[in-house]
Parts: structure tokens; C-alpha cells; sequence
């Protein structure tokens, strides 16, 4: 039995130690300033701003609103809502707005299929195509950005999505879970080379490519992870620009919280058994290491998990060889476990903002326990998740 504990920890330790040693390197490069490779050549580009809605009503008007509000030639962009599910009222209120409006229904709603839909229906008249949720509020120059990205060659660029709300405690957790995504998985990788990690919303296309790629892509849950994969596995680079702001509303509630993290977690388990293999035959015989990162990151534990795990597993360790210097359980020092978890808070500080050195912050930190026992209880309630469709319900307009 002993040594089941002691090939158990050994394992542990080597995954949780790795991931901890990646998040690190990549927390680092984040502070290095990424240099200009290309020269903008001003090009106006036609876009295609995709909001697509499930239930919407509370928010998408605000949005619409808002987003035909950008520092960008009118004639250059279209606001179109791909609405599923709406309020009648709502609908009416929509088609009075300079925007095109489509309305589609499935028996099982996706986001997929609503993009896949609305494209079929707007044509091809358009060169990039600009995906929000339907709670997002883009800052005005937003469009204008993303378009001078466009112009220094990227076929494929993520804006930064910052919190619109932090209003409570689990807001705060979101916005800076958020954050040190941003800074990690986005600006540590473009520093380093490597491409952006995709997010949801706030990001762009080739419209060509985004047409053909989508229609290959059925995702019930978790499509910008398939999607970003596909990309990367072709080849394609993706561009982070953190000066591109876009809102986008936090979770206020546990069990909002947890019905998302169940999803996410269900996607990354789905993509990394479907990408493992085509992962290392890309990695080997094509030198993709793009793509092989990203299968990486489906099999390394959320922020939350490695963060609790390591914790635990530092604690129980000191509190077990101190009190039992010859005790058989713990196989390794207990300051193989102290570093680990080290390395993780560090990681984490040199990836939050600062804005986020606060008193709020503090408070909520408080609800970090709450947080990874719902993460690890949804480890065992994943069976189905991703065939099918979870609404993460919206109420928040207006912006920080």
C-alpha cells in the first residue's frame, strides 16, 4: 500500500510540479515587452461583428447600442445579432437599430451553429469577422485596432477581455482568474513567440478562414477551444492585442460559477483526448509546437485546482513529517511541496494586475476555498457536459 502512496505522490508531484514550472516561465515573460515586427499599411477592412445570443434579452440591447458606437468608418462595419430565443419585445426593439438582425432556432442551441447560421445569411461581402458574447462591450477604438493588427499580416487576433463587473466576491475571483490568463496564456506566449491562447469572444478572423473553419466545427460546449486548435494545427498564428479592450460580465454566484467551470472542465478533458496524438505526430514530424502547447494546456489542472492541490498537499506534508519524522507516507521532502506551491503563488502575483492590489481583492481571496471545492466536486459530475448546451445567463450593461 505504501508504495501505491509513494508512486502516487511521486506522479503528483512530477504533473503538478511541471504545470507549476510553466505557468512560471510564461508569468515572466509576460512582463517583457513584445517589438513590432511589421509596419501598418492602413488598409480599411469590412467587418462582420458576430454577437450571438441565447436569451439574451436583459443585455443585448445595450450592446447593440454600443457596439455600433466605434471610432471606425460606418460603411466598414456591420453589427449583426444572431438572436435565438429572444423576447418578442426584444426583437422589435432590435430592428430599430442600424444593425442586421437574424433570428434562428435550433433544437439544440450552440454557439456554433448560430455563427455557422448567420454567415450562411450575410454573405461573403465581408474580410474579417468579429466575435463577441452577447454581454460584451467593446472599447470605441476597438474595431480600429484590430484592424491595424490585420494590416501587420495575423489572420487571427484576440482583443483583451478585461471584468465589466466586479460587484461581488466571485467577480473578483473571475476578473482576476481573468487576468492571469491574460497575462500567461496571451501576452507570456506572444513574448515568447508562441500564439495567444483564444478566448471566447473578443476576437477576430480572416472571415474566409473563419467561415471555412467554422463549418467544420460542431462544439456543443467549449468551441473556441476546437476552433483554436484546428487554427494552430493548420499552422495559423494568433495575436494578442492588450491594448484592444473589451468588457465582458463575471460570474456573481456559486452555482453560476460552477455550471461554467463544469463546462470548461468537460471541454478540456473532451480536447485533450481528441488532440493528444495529433498533438505529438504535429509536434514531430511538422515542428508544430504551437499546436502541441495547446494540447499541453488541455492536460494541465485549471489555475484554481493547481493552486488548491498545491496547497494541501504542502500542508499535509509539513504538518505529517514534522510531527512523524519516520512516518512511510510521504515518500518526498516536504520542501519539494513548499517549492511547488511557491512557484505557483509567484506565478499568480506577477500575473495580476495591479489595479488588483486591493482591499476588494483581499475579501475575496476569502472564497478561493469555496471555489476550488466546487472546481474539484465538478471533476465527478462531468459525464454528458459537453453534449450539451449550458447557458451562462447575463444581466450586467454597463461598464467598470
Amino acid at each position: 500500500m505504501y508504495l501505491l502512496v509513494h508512486i502516487t505522490e511521486y506522479i503528483l508531484l512530477v504533473y503538478l510540479g511541471f504545470s507549476a514550472v510553466y505557468i512560471l516561465i510564461f508569468a515572466l515573460a509576460g512582463n517583457f515587452k513584445k517589438r513590432k515586427t511589421h509596419t501598418p499599411d492602413n488598409k480599411l477592412r469590412k467587418f462582420a461583428v458576430l454577437i450571438p445570443g441565447y436569451k439574451e434579452d436583459s443585455v443585448i440591447y445595450d450592446v447593440a447600442v454600443e457596439s455600433l458606437n466605434q471610432d471606425y468608418p460606418k460603411e466598414y462595419f456591420d453589427v449583426v445579432i444572431i438572436a435565438d430565443s429572444f423576447n418578442d419585445e426584444t426583437i422589435e426593439q432590435l430592428k430599430q437599430l442600424p444593425l442586421k438582425l437574424i433570428e434562428v432556432s435550433f433544437e439544440k442551441s450552440t454557439k456554433s451553429k448560430a455563427l455557422n447560421k448567420g454567415m450562411s445569411i450575410i454573405g461573403d461581402d465581408y474580410e474579417v469577422a468579429l466575435v463577441l458574447d452577447a454581454d460584451n462591450l467593446m472599447a470605441n477604438d476597438f474595431i480600429r485596432k484590430i484592424n491595424t493588427a490585420f494590416d501587420t499580416g495575423f489572420l487571427v487576433v484576440q482583443g483583451h477581455r478585461i471584468a465589466k463587473n466586479t460587484n461581488t466576491s466571485f467577480a473578483v475571483l473571475d476578473a482576476v482568474s481573468e487576468e492571469i490568463n491574460n497575462h500567461i496564456f496571451r501576452k507570456g506566449h506572444r513574448a515568447l513567440g508562441f500564439s495567444s491562447a483564444l478566448i471566447g469572444s473578443g476576437m477576430a478572423f480572416d472571415y474566409k478562414l473563419f467561415k471555412k473553419t467554422m463549418f467544420k466545427i460542431n462544439a456543443v460546449g467549449g468551441f473556441d477551444k476546437e476552433l483554436e486548435l484546428t487554427l494552430l494545427r493548420d499552422g495559423y498564428k494568433i495575436e494578442f492585442l492588450n491594448d484592444a479592450i473589451i468588457l465582458d460580465e463575471k460570474v456573481q454566484k456559486a452555482e453560476v460559477f460552477t455550471s461554467q467551470r463544469k463546462r470548461w472542465l468537460s471541454a478540456q478533458f473532451v480536447y485533450f483526448g481528441k488532440y493528444f496524438f495529433p498533438g505529438i505526430k504535429h509536434l514531430v514530424l511538422n515542428g508544430n509546437i504551437d499546436f502541441f502547447d495547446k494540447v499541453y494546456q488541455m492536460f494541465c489542472p485549471p489555475r484554481i485546482l493547481l493552486l488548491g492541490f498545491t496547497t494541501l498537499i504542502a500542508i499535509l506534508s509539513t504538518i505529517i513529517n514534522f510531527s512523524f519524522p519516520s512516518n512511510q507516507i510521504f515518500a518526498t521532502p516536504s520542501s519539494l511541496w513548499i517549492i511547488t506551491f511557491l512557484v505557483v503563488v509567484v506565478a499568480f502575483l506577477l500575473s495580476i494586475p495591479l489595479m488588483f492590489y486591493n482591499k476588494q481583492t483581499l475579501i475575496a481571496l476569502l472564497t478561493l476555498p469555496k471555489a476550488f471545492l466546487l472546481m474539484f466536486i465538478s471533476l465527478f459530475k462531468l459525464k454528458g457536459v459537453n453534449k450539451k448546451f449550458i447557458h451562462t445567463e447575463h444581466g450586467t450593461t454597463n461598464s467598470i
